[in-house]
């Protein structure tokens, strides 16, 4: 049996607050805005589909509104503590300099390791991400 060809469109990311988020993601992060349409939830509340997308990538992020006590408490604990996206650009120091400029919090100073320049940060929710560029020549 042939498996068939498959890609990740979306993942999610709870969140606070979809216009905050948002912001972040365009303004801070340079993402494109995909998709911000009204929606409902499972129970009939109103909600927001949004979706934000690298410049050039193919995954998108569904940016979720918590709903809920239980989503509240994993808003920036998504992935325990740890790095959960990694974000490899082409040009390290532009994209570096641009979020330093909108004040991201930086976990560390950038650093070179084999597969390229890495730095960890904290998106608007407070989840862990790498930056991660070209490996130096």
């Amino acid at each position: 049996m042939d498996i068939p060809t498959a890609s990740i469109s979306l993942v999610s990311l709870v969140v606070h607050d979809y216009d905050e988020a948002i912001a972040f993601f365009v303004d801070v992060m340079g993402f494109d805005l995909v998709e911000d349409s009204p929606s409902e939830t499972n129970d009939g509340d109103t909600k927001r589909w949004v979706v934000v997308k690298p410049k050039g990538g193919e995954t998108g992020m569904l940016l979720a509104k918590a709903d809920g006590e239980v989503q509240s408490k994993v808003v920036g604990e998504q992935f325990g503590g740890r790095v959960g996206f990694f974000l490899r650009v082409d040009d390290f120091d532009a994209q570096y300099q641009r979020m330093v400029d909108a004040d991201v919090e930086f976990m560390e100073k950038p650093r070179s390791e084999p597969y390229g320049t890495v730095v960890v940060f904290k998106d608007i929710a407070g989840n862990k991400w790498d930056l991660l560029g070209p490996a130096a020549e």
